[in-house]
């Protein structure tokens, strides 16, 4: 329950720094969403449609009903609190003369650049692809990262071990910006005859005539790998750490008594004792990869939430943006209680709150 109450907090902070962030910040969404050919009448008529004619305090606490999953409408069709089944679709709970209280699913409202369209369709639309290349990313890491961890342990002060870990601190200090404009231009330029891949491209590509969408799965390839890099930089020198802690043990000692090769303990008693800080480890990188995709989408062209974020920034679409922000710290928060409770279960010392 501690753990929930806390992760509540954190959404209940996320929401409360972004909105009164984007909403300070200097911009007027009303002249963005008209572009250059708007008048005070029709700013004016803009700002009472989405509530920017009222105090940021009071926009502030209506955004955070909407949230809410119980929440309070008024029955006045001029008030902007006003209950409308088609938007809300909810159940009413309670009511009077004047209020009612309301049951529904959390409202993230409607997107200023997209002619009226949800958030959470926006959000529906771009979510997949970002858990695509995310997992894609990690699943990458975990594979290489632990194997390379593992063959650094086997050949522990040798050359094979220094080139690991020195391929390994490269990786952890180059961003990742920097690594998928160095990529897309070598093998998606350079060498495009060789490799196939393009520089930018989704998952999904529309034919010429508008009709279809085809499948590319090549264009996951350059993401996947430029995202899972940092991973597998920290995977490697984690696992390396943690096996060699695990190897000085003196069970470890007493199973090479036994007679067992080194090959032998290391796969059979060393690398699943070894795992519990990795599994920590891998848990908070899938959810950073989901939170950190924003430059490696927007460089490779994958329409993913992290392309979305930065389209909605420059039009100041500040809806998509809180609720694409809060979407990805939902996720964060939920990978770590589900690690929490993997984590136990690796290891009975460990108790959850």
């Amino acid at each position: 329950m501690a753990k929930l109450f806390y992760a509540f907090l954190t959404l209940f902070g996320v929401v409360s720094l972004v909105f009164f962030l984007f909403n300070v910040l200097p911009g007027d969404p009303a002249q963005m969403m008209l572009g250059q050919n708007e008048n005070s009448e029709q700013i004016a008529m803009v700002k009472k449609k989405y509530g920017f004619d009222l105090p940021v305090s009071k926009q502030y606490f209506l955004y955070l009903n909407d949230l809410s999953p119980v929440s309070i409408h008024s029955k006045d069709s001029g008030d902007f609190s006003y209950y409308n089944e088609e938007k809300y679709k909810g159940r009413t709970l309670l009511q009077n003369q004047g209020y009612l209280v309301v049951l529904k699913w959390p409202h993230l409202r409607t997107s200023y650049q997209k002619r009226g369209k949800s958030v959470s369709s926006v959000i529906s639309e771009t979510f997949s692809n970002t858990f695509i290349l995310a997992l894609s990313s990690i699943t990458i890491a975990i594979f290489m990262g632990i194997s390379l961890g593992v063959i650094a342990t086997l050949f522990h002060k040798t050359w094979v071990d220094r080139w690991l870990q020195f391929i390994s601190t490269l990786g952890m200090s180059v961003p990742s910006f920097f690594s998928a404009i160095i990529f897309s231009w070598f093998f998606g330029f350079v060498y495009h005859h060789y490799t196939g891949l393009n520089m930018t491209g989704s998952l999904y590509e529309i034919d010429d005539f508008g009709e279809g969408r085809t499948l590319q799965l090549k264009n996951l390839i350059m993401p996947a790998l430029v995202l899972g890099i940092r991973p597998i930089a920290v995977i490697i020198q984690l696992m390396r750490s943690s096996l060699l802690d695990v190897l000085s043990q003196d069970y470890i000692k007493t199973a090479y008594s036994k007679g067992l090769s080194t090959y032998s303990v290391i796969l059979k008693h060393g690398i699943k004792n070894a795992l519990n800080p990795v599994v920590t480890v891998i848990s908070g990188w899938f959810a950073s990869l989901l939170a950190g995709a924003v430059f490696v989408e927007y460089i490779f062209g994958w329409k993913g939430m992290g392309k979305e974020i930065v389209n909605a920034l420059n039009t100041l679409d500040i809806p998509v943006i809180i609720g694409i922000v809060l979407t990805l710290s939902s996720l964060f928060i939920l990978i770590n209680l589900a690690v929490d409770f993997i984590y136990a279960q690796l290891d009975p010392k460990v108790k959850l709150l």
